[in-house]
Parts: C-alpha cells; structure tokens; sequence
C-alpha cells in the first residue's frame, strides 16, 4: 500500500513539475515587450490630406508676379491640342487667341462639350485658373483630356501669355483680392465698441 502512494505521490509530483516548466516557457516565449517603433503618425496622415495642403495666394497676387515670357514655355504643353495665333485653326481643341475675357465655348467652328457650353460666363482670371487647374472641376464632361497645371505660379505664367495674345483684359487688383477678408475684421469692430469704458474711480 505504501509502495502504491509513493508511487501515484511520485507520478504526481512529476506532473506538477512538468507544469509548471510548461508555464514558465510559454510566458518566456509570450512575454509581453513595448513597442518600440509606432505605425504611422495621425498627424502625419493628416498633413498628407486637404487639411494640410498649402494655401495658394490669391489670384491678383499670383498675377501681379506673372511672366509672360515664362507662359510661352508652359504654353508648349498646349500646343499639341491648340495654336494661339490670330487666324489660327482649331485642332483637337479651339484656337485660343485672344481668349482671355471671350464667352466660354464661344470660338466659332469648334464643337464643345454639352458641360463646357453650359458654363457660360467669359473667360476670367478665377475662371480661367480653375480651368487651367483642373478642367473637370470647372467641366466635368469637358473633352480636354490634359489633367491640369499644379502649379500656381505655372497657370498664372501661362495665363499672362495667353493675355497677350490679343486680349489684355486688364490684370485683377492685387487689393481685390485681401478685401475678402475685410468682412471679418469690420464684424469684430461693433463687438469692440461695444465693450464698456471703465470710469475714473469706478
């Protein structure tokens, strides 16, 4: 009898060892260890979207530093749809002299877009930018398939060249454009005046 509980007393001792080993190296192997390099920052995510884009100045601003000269380098990405010459045909797209302050799709001869036609209006300097920024935000249907210049610095170059050939529509006031927010800065004067004046000895 003793034998017999010595023995089970042994097998069981044995077992609770072997246990207790098996604990031991699977918390080993499963230990818990801090990070040492996070994913990717929420701010840097947010950078990357619209939130984060840089703010393009004003177009009387862009104007006002435009170069012409400049423009008649990036009008060479226009040649393979357009000419600019006074008299020029039309190809894939209209010829565009003297465009600048024409009627949206008002160069004779050529077929538009239903989308562009519907714009109406003339070609402006806010207009013509947007256009010239990303054509199917001002026409989604537009047949132009040129994704447009990122570049504010490139559209206003290009506008000004455009503008010189045979239009001079006068250049948008660089005043005009800060006077958006004038608004705000006069709806903060009533609140001011209206804060009372403290009396001598009060």
């Amino acid at each position: 009898m003793g034998d017999n509980f010595n023995t089970v007393a042994g097998w069981a001792l044995a077992a609770g060892i072997a246990a207790l080993g098996v604990t031991i190296v699977s918390g080993e192997y499963f230990k818990h260890h801090a990070v040492e390099h996070g994913g990717y920052p929420v701010e840097a995510a947010e950078e990357a979207g619209p939130a984060g884009a840089k703010a393009e100045p004003p177009i009387g601003q862009l104007m006002a530093a435009a170069d012409a000269t400049k423009g008649e380098e990036v009008f060479k990405k226009c040649t393979a749809c357009h000419t600019i010459n006074a008299g020029g045909a039309s190809g894939t797209g209209p010829n565009l002299n003297a465009i600048m302050g024409k009627g949206v799709a008002k160069v004779g001869g050529f077929a538009y877009s239903a989308d562009l036609a519907a714009v109406g209006g003339a070609w402006d300097w806010a207009k013509m930018n947007q256009w010239l920024k990303k054509p199917k935000s001002l026409a989604k249907g537009t047949k132009m398939g040129f994704a447009g210049l990122s570049k504010p610095e490139d559209r206003a170059n290009l506008m000004a060249y455009m503008n010189a050939q045979g239009s001079n529509l006068p250049k948008p006031a660089v005043e005009a454009a800060a006077a958006a927010t004038a608004p705000a800065d006069a709806a903060a004067a009533p609140a001011d005046a209206a804060a009372p004046v403290a009396k001598p000895g009060s």
